[in-house]
């Protein structure tokens, strides 16, 4: 495998939709650092929220180098080409030093008949009796288990392949972090079956430094994780021990870690992720996006007068247009239309109505998942304000930026990566 760049231990992948928020973030990670643990921010965006704003991949990377250079931070960065492929990978070529490979719409794709057959009778490893380290029971198998698997997700890894490839032809081999995101697909992989998928990203010679399996329960944008701890935390444990399997049996980069897609606000799996961390002692990479967009809107709402207005705008227009809005992002979000306040009810809240029915505090009465989840697909509609919302984001920057930065230190890198 290629030597190169190199993802650290520890990474957080933040999304900055419009562009404003890049310091802010990044404050957080020096407050990680300032208590003895290094963060990397990833700042990651896909092709589909800047076709939704209308922005370029540029303008992350320019407001990713020019947060990183007033605040005189000296690791590592990186900025992700988030859910790239084939097809839309061209413009974020020269911006991007990170690209998440997407093949899910080749998961469940058959591959080519040979081609799987050549696979099963490389791997005999596979077949029979897989013990994997740390994992109390092994796994019995044959060669129809692994054929079906195979069937499943080798034109997947093969697609993968043809994207890795292509940007190394570009970009040249090292110079980027690769991810493969297998998270959307029906079920959660079984630690075979995803030792099946490594031991076909090995042979693609795809030197992943992250991968993205698909975790049990529900990982609904925004909000906290739905599902059953745990057996999340059963999977996680078993994922990390068959990457480290994986590691050795198929010469995959020592620094391969899991990567927790829509990881933003899933308070109650936070402790099960750190402690799994740690008994490992390996890294892991958690990417929240949507979340630092309704700190902005949660900072202008406090900060009250015309940021307060035009917070309430956002939500009217959301509310009038939730069909368009929510069907991009149909699978994951689950909101009840009727928990929905009506526009006009909304336009009479205080400054302080407003943030606590947005700001992702459980404990508070007046928190509505509904309405935070609306917003959170809501950004196309500040994007429509154009120099309105972010002249206001400006004239708001320091409540804003103060709401960015806890949210992302206190609520997420602190349960995380710190234990706290």
């Amino acid at each position: 495998m290629s030597e190169g760049l190199k993802l650290p231990k520890f990474s957080l992948g933040v999304g900055d939709r419009f562009a404003h928020q890049a310091k802010a973030q990044l404050a957080a990670c020096i407050l990680a650092a300032d208590q003895g643990v290094e963060v990397i921010p990833v700042w990651n965006k896909s092709n589909r929220e800047h076709l939704i704003i209308g922005s370029e991949p540029s303008q992350t990377r320019a407001a990713a180098d020019a947060a990183v250079k007033e605040l005189g931070w000296t690791k590592p960065y990186f900025l992700d080409a988030d859910h790239i492929n084939l097809k839309t990978v061209e413009r974020f070529l020269e911006p991007c030093d990170f690209f998440t490979l997407d093949v899910a719409d080749l998961i469940g794709q058959p591959a080519d008949a040979k081609d799987v057959e050549a696979f099963v009778k490389k791997h005999p490893e596979l077949v029979g009796t897989v013990t994997i380290p740390q994992i109390d029971q092994p796994f019995k198998t044959d060669a129809a288990f692994v054929t079906g698997v195979a069937n499943k997700f080798l034109a997947a890894v093969q697609d993968a392949g043809r994207i890795y490839r292509f940007l190394v032809e570009k970009k040249g081999a090292g110079n980027f972090i690769a991810e493969v995101s297998m998270d959307e697909t029906d079920s959660p992989q079984t630690p075979v079956e995803l030792l099946i998928i490594l031991a076909a990203i090995a042979d693609e010679k795809i030197p992943i430094q992250t991968i993205a399996p698909k975790f049990t329960g529900r990982f609904n944008k925004g909000v906290d994780y739905v599902g059953d701890v745990v057996q999340f935390t059963k999977e996680f444990n078993e994922d990390l021990a068959t990457i480290a399997f994986a590691i050795k049996t198929y010469g995959l980069p020592d620094n391969l870690k899991l990567s927790i897609h829509s990881g933003s606000d899933k308070f109650s799996i936070y402790k099960a992720v750190h402690d799994a961390v740690k008994k490992f002692d390996v890294g892991v990479h958690m990417k929240t996006a949507g979340t630092t967009w309704l700190e902005e809107l949660i900072g202008l709402a406090e900060a009250g007068g015309t940021g307060l207005e035009i917070a309430k705008e956002v939500y009217s227009e959301a509310y009038a247009h939730s069909e368009e809005l929510c069907a991009p992002y149909a699978t994951v979000i689950d909101i009840d239309p009727s928990k929905l306040p009506k526009p006009e009810v909304v336009n009479g809240w205080t400054s302080e109505q407003y943030t606590s029915a947005l700001r992702h505090e459980q404990g508070n009465k007046a928190y509505n998942q509904s309405f935070r989840q609306l917003l959170h697909v809501g950004f196309k509609v500040a994007a429509k304000l154009g120099d309105r919302y972010l002249k206001a984001l400006e004239a708001n920057e320091e409540v804003v930026a103060r709401n960015v930065t806890t949210n992302l230190f206190e609520r997420h890198i602190r349960p995380v990566f710190l234990g706290k």
